[in-house]
């Protein structure tokens, strides 16, 4: 799981802890970070405003120094939202390490402003995914399609590896879609 300070907490929290829940090892890691370190996490909420609200959040433990993570075979790469991918698409490692699962065609779940390190890499190109709203200018500049969110943001959306959702209330759509995409990828190694 591919975390930076701010987060979204319950991106970075729920998922976390719903896929050790299922038996899966879940590292998390960030650029200059190491293991023992955390990162601040932002409570994003939806009140009726134009845009949603922020809050302050938890801290939220590293636990794999990010030049170990980035050398280690992972099954699946977790890109929370929140405002980290906004900085953390500006570091060329973490940009070639999206490359490098795209390229295996091994999952990447992305949420909410998680696609904004997906349209940087330059993965979107002929693909459709969702994402929070407002990202939705960087998915079409880049190449690809975004896919309109329920009013209710509860729905995932997966294209081949890419496994996407608007934000974090669509955790069990989300989560449950990227243990699909594993469990095929799991079939398909097991097959080879």
């Amino acid at each position: 799981m591919l975390v930076g300070d701010f987060v979204e907490d319950y991106e970075a929290m729920v998922p976390f802890q719903m896929l050790l829940m299922v038996g899966h090892h879940v590292d998390t890691c960030c650029p200059d970070k190491s293991a023992g370190d955390t990162v601040k996490t932002a409570i994003h909420d939806f009140e009726g405003d134009q845009t949603y609200s922020e809050k302050v959040g938890h801290n939220f433990g590293i636990t794999i120094d990010f030049s170990e993570a980035i050398n280690r075979d992972y099954d699946a790469l977790v890109i929370p939202g929140g405002r980290a991918p906004e900085y953390l698409r500006l570091d060329q490692r973490v940009l070639d390490l999206v490359r490098r699962y795209n390229d295996a065609a091994k999952p990447i779940a992305a949420i909410c402003h998680g696609a904004q390190i997906l349209a940087t890499a330059g993965i979107l190109n002929g693909r459709s995914i969702s994402c929070y709203p407002a990202v939705a200018p960087e998915v079409t500049l880049s190449g690809g399609t975004y896919i309109e969110t329920a009013a209710t943001f509860d729905n995932a959306h997966i294209d081949g590896n890419l496994v996407t959702a608007p934000a974090w209330p669509a955790h069990p759509a989300w989560i449950s879609s990227l243990l699909k995409v594993l469990n095929q990828q799991d079939s398909a190694d097991a097959s080879e």
